[in-house]
This record gives C-alpha cells, sequence and structure tokens, in this order.
C-alpha cells in the first residue's frame, strides 16, 4: 500500500482537453509523461459538449468545499496531510486504505452537496468526469506532494 494519495480534480469546464493547460487523457496519462497536445478543434468540440457553462469556485465555495473534505477525512479517519482548493482545481495529499478514485469520487460528492446548500438548485455540475490520483510510496514524496499543494 502507497504512504498516502495525491489527488487532484478540476472544476467543470475548467481545463478542456486540447487548450494550451496542462491535461492528460487516456492516451497521455503516465507519470512524467506526455500532456495532450494543443489542438483547438478538440478544445471547441468539448466545449460544445458541455451541459453547463464553466464552473469556477468564489472564496465563499472554496471555503465550503475544503471544510466539506476536512469533514469527509474526520468522519473516514482518513489522515489528511494537505488540501488546497483554488479557483479551478483542487489538490488533496490524503493516506486511507481505499483507492484513489473511489476517494475521489467521496470528496466530490460532498463538495457538491456543500455547494448546493449555499446555492439550491444553480447548477447540476460542479467537477470534471475524472482527475488525477498519484501513489505515494516513500516519504519523500509524501513530503514533495505537501509542499506541491501548499506552496506551489
Amino acid at each position: 500500500m502507497p504512504l498516502a494519495y495525491l489527488i487532484t480534480f478540476s472544476c467543470y469546464g475548467a481545463r478542456l482537453h486540447g487548450e494550451d493547460k496542462a491535461t492528460v487523457d487516456r492516451d497521455h496519462n503516465k507519470p512524467a509523461g506526455r500532456h495532450v497536445p494543443e489542438d483547438m478543434r478538440r478544445a471547441r468540440a468539448a466545449s460544445r459538449l458541455m451541459s453547463e457553462p464553466p464552473y469556477r469556485l468564489n472564496p465563499e465555495a472554496r471555503a465550503r468545499t475544503l471544510h466539506a473534505m476536512q469533514e469527509v477525512c474526520t468522519c473516514r479517519g482518513w489522515p489528511l496531510y494537505a488540501a488546497h482548493v483554488r479557483s479551478n482545481h483542487v489538490h488533496i495529499v490524503v493516506a486511507a486504505k481505499q483507492q484513489p478514485e473511489v476517494m475521489m469520487t467521496t470528496f466530490k460528492a460532498h463538495a457538491m452537496r456543500a455547494l448546493s446548500q449555499a446555492e439550491p438548485a444553480s447548477r447540476t455540475k460542479c467537477w470534471s468526469r475524472h482527475g488525477s490520483t498519484r501513489w505515494l510510496w516513500d516519504p519523500e514524496q509524501v513530503s514533495q506532494a505537501v509542499s506541491y499543494v501548499l506552496h506551489g
């Protein structure tokens, strides 16, 4: 088992494949691997498929999201090493005997619930479909991930 995970997920529509931002897809999802190349036709096609406008977290929504993630960790007994909620994505360094994809889904669901309570019926999608789950095998990797999340 890894010591912890670095889990990252984006807000809905924040990073479309083909834009000049660093994104990964099934063909570009290896550690230290290449990102999806810039392709504005692909980005426009992805934008047309969106059912809602892109979502950004304002300061209040960022605080609600962070609080929801902290509550999940407390209730589940998952040690939380670091978390940073930004305007268009979230980073979490957390340990658990769970698959990181399950943890990511749990974080997204609880954050969505907290956001929906603040703004009922404002939207149905806040988060991208998946995200990134990096396995951290040794204390040095955990330390680097925590530093990146808090200061990077």
